[in-house]
């Protein structure tokens, strides 16, 4: 799996459940009341005010959990 800007959150923490971590350490909450978010990495970093170059940094350190 590849993560991108356009990964449903929901995709993310249930093949990367480490990623919750990541997301929360940057203030991405992706999981209310036990059940993950709905929408995009990117549709939940906008909603924070995180802009582009930040969203792709996100993708990228996201992105290697994957290698791990």
């Amino acid at each position: 799996m590849a993560i991108t800007k356009d990964t449903f959150i929901e995709e993310l923490v249930e093949k990367i459940p480490e990623s919750i971590r990541y997301l929360k350490e940057q203030g991405i909450r992706c999981i209310i009341c036990g059940e993950p978010t709905w929408g995009t990495l990117e549709d939940a970093a906008k909603e924070k005010n995180f802009d582009d170059k930040e969203i792709e940094k996100f993708v990228k350190d996201l992105n290697g959990f994957i290698k791990k």
